[in-house]
């Protein structure tokens, strides 16, 4: 879960900025080695930017950076 948190802290940073999207939180991700992309790519296979805010990314680890719409933030899960 270590991999998650740092990536969840790493794009709060980013979140709280004034020109927070979507394209910028995973141009972060893409810079972090160990976000499993084929994972990611698997559960956001639905996913909407406009509906959903942003996609949520899986780490190597097997844990999981998720995207808080309520909280516009990223919070560090165990996978599922």
């Amino acid at each position: 879960m270590n991999q998650a948190q740092k990536l969840a802290n790493a794009l709060n940073v980013l979140a709280k900025a004034p020109q927070f999207s979507y394209v910028k939180a995973r141009a972060s991700a893409r810079a972090d080695g160990n976000v499993d992309w084929p994972a990611t790519k698997t559960l956001n296979a639905d996913f909407n930017p406009e509906v959903g805010g942003s996609e949520t990314f899986v780490m190597r680890d097997g844990s999981r950076a998720e995207w808080q719409a309520a909280r516009f933030s990223y919070t560090a899960r165990l996978g599922s």
